[in-house]
């Protein structure tokens, strides 16, 4: 109980609340031999502090979950890919918890349109991006992002509150289409010079690592990668047009 605590209990806020406080109160009953236990809300509601650490992680464990599971099953192979994703991005033992909270909530349902409804009106955008980021990581993790893995994010990030735009301009970091670099920055190849440089300061802005950094270094260390492919973007294309 003590290692579930330091990974994720000193960080909840609004997932103590809710669909995602009801699947956490089912793992944490699990670990008292099936006994009942209440997670309470903050206030009398979801919601009531800013996004922690243990929001963030747990957010994004049930939604690994619910796409690992969208095929009926969850394979040893995802797991593995899960698994490796996790280590890279937050270490050896949260993954440990992770993947315990994942076995638990394997033979859960999971109410992900509620799910994504909390996390839409608790997280602000910027952490709700970074999640989507990790989805298509753990969906890539194979090498191959398939068709179902592709209509279940994208239901996710429609239920989330992304806008559409943005999901194709991330989605395009993981598929390298011909025109990849302007999806990336939400337009298209007919956009002039100053409207690629609008569109590149503000994908910035929204995606700037500064924005996650509070929730420690793994997740802005990712936060800099999809930072860094949208400055590779914007270099591609004032490289094609030669722009200053």
């Amino acid at each position: 109980m003590a290692n579930f605590i330091k990974f994720i209990g000193a960080g909840l806020g609004f997932a103590m609340g809710g669909p995602l406080g009801a699947l956490l109160g089912m793992f944490v009953g699990s670990m008292f031999d099936g006994d009942t236990k209440t997670v309470h809300t903050v206030n009398g509601r979801p919601g009531g502090r800013s996004t922690g650490r243990g929001d963030f992680m747990f957010s994004l464990t049930v939604l690994a979950t619910a796409m690992m599971k969208a095929d009926g099953k969850i394979t040893r192979s995802e797991l593995n890919y899960v698994k490796a994703f996790l280590i890279q991005n937050f270490g050896k033992e949260a993954t440990n918890q992770a993947l315990a909270i994942i076995k638990e909530l394997s033979t859960k349902e999971i109410q992900l349109k509620g799910v994504c409804a909390q996390i839409r009106e608790n997280m602000p955008m910027p952490l709700r991006l970074q999640l989507l980021y990790f989805l298509f990581g753990i969906a890539q993790a194979d090498g191959e992002v398939c068709a179902a893995e592709i209509r279940l994010i994208e239901e996710i990030a429609r239920d989330l509150g992304i806008p559409a735009s943005t999901y194709e301009s991330i989605k395009s970091m993981y598929y390298k289409a011909v025109d990849s670099a302007y999806t990336i920055l939400e337009i298209t190849p007919n956009a002039t010079d100053e409207e690629v440089k609008k569109a590149y300061r503000k994908m910035a802005v929204a995606n700037h690592p500064d924005k996650v950094g509070y929730l420690g270094e793994d997740v802005r260390k990712a936060a800099d990668e999809k930072f860094a492919a949208i400055n590779a973007a914007y270099e591609k294309i004032k490289k094609q047009r030669g722009m200053i």
